[in-house]
C-alpha cells in the first residue's frame, strides 16, 4: 500500500530510520529520516507540541469575545480566539478551554460545546486543536496563582458582533486559522 492508498487517519508504512532531536523546550524539533515507498529515503524536519483548545465566547447578546494579542512570529498584533495548551494538570481539553476562558477573558461558559479538532499543520508539526463554542457566560477569575505575563499581560478584550467577526475572517482581516475555523463553525452552528 502506498501513501496515496492509505485511508484519512490511518498511520502510513513509513519506517523511521533515525532520529536526531535538535531542541527541546517549549517544543521539539527533530529532523526523522523516513523509508519511502520507492525505496529511497528523505528527511523530515518534525515539531512536537502540545495539543491546544481554541474557544469561540458568545454572549447573549450574540456577540463574540476576541483578544487582540501581538505575535511576535508576525511582528504585529492579531484578532484571535482564547486558546492555549493542554497542560499536564488539565484533566482534558474541556477543563482547559475552561481555564484559557478565565485566564483570557475572566469568564467561564455555562455551556461548553465540541466543534472540532483540527491538525494545526501537518506538514510538519504534531499539534492538534480542539475547538469549542462557549455560552451562557459568567464571570469568573482566573485561578489562584495565575499571573498574566508578557504577551498575555498586553492582551486587549475585544467584543463584536459574530457575523461582523465573520466578515473579517473572510475579508482576510482576522487571519489567525484557529480563530478562522472557529468563527466559521460557530456561525454555522448557531444558524
Amino acid at each position: 500500500m502506498s501513501g496515496d492508498d492509505t485511508p484519512t487517519g490511518d498511520a502510513a508504512p513509513w519506517e523511521v530510520l533515525d532520529t536526531e532531536v535538535h531542541w527541546s523546550g517549549y517544543s521539539t524539533v527533530r529532523t526523522d529520516t523516513i523509508a519511502l515507498a520507492d525505496g529511497g529515503t528523505a528527511e523530515r524536519e518534525v515539531v512536537e507540541h502540545q495539543p491546544a483548545v481554541a474557544v469561540v465566547p458568545l454572549t447573549a447578546d450574540g456577540d463574540v469575545v476576541l483578544l487582540r494579542q501581538y505575535r511576535h512570529a508576525l511582528r504585529r498584533y492579531v484578532l484571535e480566539v482564547p486558546a492555549g495548551g493542554v497542560d499536564e494538570d488539565d484533566v482534558g481539553p474541556e477543563e482547559a478551554a475552561q481555564r484559557e476562558l478565565a485566564e483570557e477573558i475572566g469568564r467561564r461558559a455555562g455551556r461548553l460545546e465540541h466543534l472540532t479538532r483540527f491538525d494545526n499543520s501537518v506538514g510538519w508539526c504534531t499539534e492538534y486543536t480542539d475547538v469549542y463554542v462557549a455560552t451562557d457566560l459568567v464571570d469568573a477569575p482566573p485561578h489562584d496563582g495565575f499571573t498574566a505575563e508578557a504577551e498575555e499581560a498586553d492582551m486587549e478584550v475585544v467584543v463584536l458582533p459574530l457575523d461582523a467577526a465573520v466578515a473579517a475572517a473572510h475579508d482576510g482581516t482576522i487571519t489567525d486559522s484557529k480563530t478562522v475555523i472557529g468563527l466559521l463553525l460557530a456561525a454555522h452552528h448557531r444558524a
